[in-house]
């Protein structure tokens, strides 16, 4: 017969076993990644608590992690592997041009006594409500988060839509509007629809971003980008591809996209390092 041929490195890795580990909380977006598993022929585990079974552990399958941050680094710490995210200041590097506001990083206790009203975030993590403040003694206090951490804040914009966009590489492979005008954009048979040219007008505006070689981006992640009420189009933020809500995206794109920001640690470059999860700031919240 006809020798066979050896896969090459890409058909190999696309052959090789996938097993998805999902939170304990089961919610719509991880039912939804579970059923795409399935048609794909991935293996779904949902592990209940944080503590990876010895099985997984060992197994030579690809790892793929699903799940809100705190949980997805528990897991990846376990299993050697890296996760790679925008960096907490990614939004202070952005020009300009793309951003329709200022915004600066600086430590919450520098942003408690500043007058001027802002939209103030944490930098890392969901330890208080990001919102406009309108003056910096309306932020929490010492009592209740320690001052040390990083936060974002921004000059006031209002956005009428926002969009999500799901990146592999400088393109987008899945996207899908999910707020509008104060509300999910959920429709009321489920669906996240696009109105009029919104949606040409979101991958153009998402394009530009993406052809600025001045914008750098880790392998996957998520792009969210709005229109403004008095600016055009603008970023609003990027965020990890492994515990990113899906709203009206292709799980099944997602999926494919996630394995590209997980990275065995032992198999790190120089390129990766810039957008390696770093320890979360939600540890130093006072519990």
């Amino acid at each position: 017969g006809l020798p066979k041929q050896p896969l090459n490195k890409k058909t190999s890795e696309m052959s090789a076993p996938r097993t998805v580990i999902l939170a304990p909380r089961i919610s719509d977006d991880s039912k939804a990644v579970w059923a795409t598993c399935l048609e794909l022929g991935y293996s779904p585990r949902r592990i209940q608590g944080w503590r990876v079974p010895e099985d997984l552990r060992n197994t030579n399958n690809q790892i793929i992690i699903y799940g809100e941050p705190l949980f997805a680094e528990a897991v990846a710490d376990q299993m050697g592997l890296a996760l790679l995210e925008p960096a907490i200041d990614w939004l202070t590097t952005i020009p300009k041009e793309h951003l329709s506001r200022k915004i600066e990083t600086t430590t919450l206790k520098d942003a408690r006594p500043r007058i001027e009203s802002a939209f103030v975030k944490p930098a890392d993590g969901k330890i208080f409500e990001p919102r406009v403040y309108e003056k910096g003694s309306d932020l929490p206090g010492e009592e209740h988060v320690d001052g040390d951490i990083s936060v974002l804040r921004s000059g006031i914009v209002h956005f009428e839509l926002e969009v999500r966009c799901f990146l592999k590489g400088r393109s987008v492979i899945t996207h899908s509007p999910y707020w509008r005008n104060g509300n999910l954009a959920e429709d009321s048979i489920g669906e996240w629809p696009y109105r009029h040219e919104e949606e040409s007008e979101a991958m153009a505006f998402a394009n530009s971003v993406l052809a600025d070689d001045r914008v750098t981006l880790p392998p996957s992640c998520t792009l969210d980008v709005g229109k403004t009420t008095d600016h055009g189009w603008a970023i609003i933020e990027a965020n990890p591809i492994w515990g990113a809500g899906l709203y009206g995206c292709d799980p099944k794109s997602v999926l494919k996209a996630i394995p590209d920001s997980i990275i065995p640690r032992e198999n790190v470059r120089a390129e990766h390092r810039p957008w390696i999860s770093k320890c979360r700031s939600f540890f130093n919240a006072k519990r």
